[in-house]
């Protein structure tokens, strides 16, 4: 089954926040501060509810036993429903076992809603066993099915107490993390128009991702000592023939690390 790891990088929905709050007339800057505002007012944190995050980069790694590859779907200038449309296309050409970071925390229901909002037709994604008979004990929507794996949830034992972060862990085994930005600059990023600079920090964090997919791959025996150093060797050859700027200083990175 290819392995499609993803992650999604958002802002806030501004049209949507004037829509829901009666906004009209603020400038998108006014009305995400109104909108942080009145979160912070609710939870105690400026975070967006599901509904009101707008998807600006959706980046994948997609590994099968003859390619691996990395990239972000559509142009820097595609709007929000191609990047999405995109996305439930390569699940119906692929139907590959999905990976993420805290996917079913907030990356799939964010793409719920922006798929609900969109128009966008998902029948593979969200069937249940109807159509495929193996799809009802093996779907992307049950929590603990393996069609999605959600390395963090399942990390942690599903206990949220035990959940750690991407970065944390990701530099704990010697790999990259962060490098340069984090989801908190994401808003101020795509303010300044520095969309590319959005959807290389979603690619390296997407490389961070699988490479902790590929030690877990290990951890629970579907990979050889050997094995894993091949898939690891096959990431390092990815990024070594790459002429992007943010994919050499990934590997860099890497190897200046003091683990695999």
């Amino acid at each position: 089954m290819p392995v499609m790891v993803f992650d999604i990088e958002t802002v806030p929905d501004v049209e949507g926040g004037q829509r829901i709050h009666g906004f009209e007339g603020l400038s998108n800057e006014d009305t995400a501060k109104a909108l942080m505002q009145l979160r912070v007012q609710k939870t105690g944190s400026d975070f967006l509810a599901h509904h009101l995050h707008r998807i600006v980069a959706i980046s994948v790694v997609l590994a099968t036993r003859d390619r691996l590859a990395v990239w972000s779907l559509g142009e820097e200038d595609a709007p929000e429903a191609e990047l999405v449309a995109r996305f439930f296309e390569g699940l119906e050409k692929y139907t590959p076992m999905l990976v993420t970071w805290n996917g079913g925390g907030f990356d799939l229901p964010v793409l719920h809603y922006r798929a609900l909002l969109h128009g966008i037709s998902a029948p593979r994604y969200w069937d249940t066993g109807d159509d495929d008979r193996e799809f009802r004990f093996n779907n992307y929507l049950s929590r603990f099915h393996w069609r999605h794996l959600d390395l963090m949830d399942v990390l942690a034992g599903y206990q949220m107490r035990a959940n750690a972060p991407l970065d944390e862990v990701a530099s704990l085994l010697g790999f990259p993390g962060k490098m340069g930005m984090s989801g908190a600059k994401v808003w101020d990023a795509y303010l300044a128009g520095d969309i590319r600079g959005i959807r290389n920090y979603c690619e390296t964090d997407v490389l961070n991702t699988y490479l902790v997919y590929l030690r877990f791959e290990r951890l629970r025996g579907r990979l050889s000592e050997q094995g894993l150093d091949d898939e690891l060797q096959r990431v390092r050859t990815l990024l070594s023939e790459s002429t992007e700027p943010h994919l050499t200083a990934f590997l860099e990175a890497w190897q200046a690390g003091k683990r695999a």
